[in-house]
């Protein structure tokens, strides 16, 4: 096996990023997210099994109303996005699938995870927006909403990462 090459420069990245998100305003004229990518392709799941219940939800049809989901502009950002990340561990020699087992039998880790995504799927529905969303493009339209959002996201890390810090070694 050879060796994993490291890892990009955490702060030419955050650069490259605000770089790609400048880009992406001038550009499309929108900014960077992802939860609603989600919702566009629930909606066009939704639709092919059951248009009328597309027809009767005012929560899906919202997303049907500028033609097909599949071509929102947030699902084609989030597909760049795995084209991206492929093109991005090949580059690194990091394209070997593995599975990080958790540290304890019991799997507290993997449900650590999980639950942990779970609740940013929720907190991003409640919220409008994910971090991509709100902390990214709304902290880069000086949104009032998106920085406090930041300040409440990073207390929120600050205080809970000591009661989860035992599942990690």
């Amino acid at each position: 096996m050879r060796p994993l090459r490291q890892y990009a420069e955490p702060h030419a990245t955050g650069v490259c990023l605000g770089l790609v998100l400048l880009a992406c305003f001038a550009l499309t004229g929108q900014g960077l997210g992802a939860s609603g990518a989600f919702a566009s392709v629930a909606s066009g799941v939704v639709v092919a099994v059951s248009p009328e219940t597309a027809v009767h939800s005012a929560y899906f049809r919202s997303y049907l109303q500028d033609g097909s989901p599949w071509t929102a502009w947030l699902v084609v950002e989030i597909m760049g996005v795995l084209v991206g990340a492929a093109a991005s561990a090949a580059l690194a020699g990091r394209t070997r699938l593995t599975f990080v087992r958790a540290v304890r039998p019991s799997g507290g880790r993997l449900f650590a995870g999980v639950g942990g995504g779970m609740l940013m799927g929720v907190g991003a529905a409640l919220a409008r927006g994910c971090t991509s969303g709100l902390a990214l493009s709304g902290g880069a339209l000086l949104s009032v909403g998106a920085w406090i959002f930041m300040v409440a996201l990073f207390l929120a890390g600050f205080l809970v990462a000591p009661l989860v810090r035992r599942l990690w070694p």
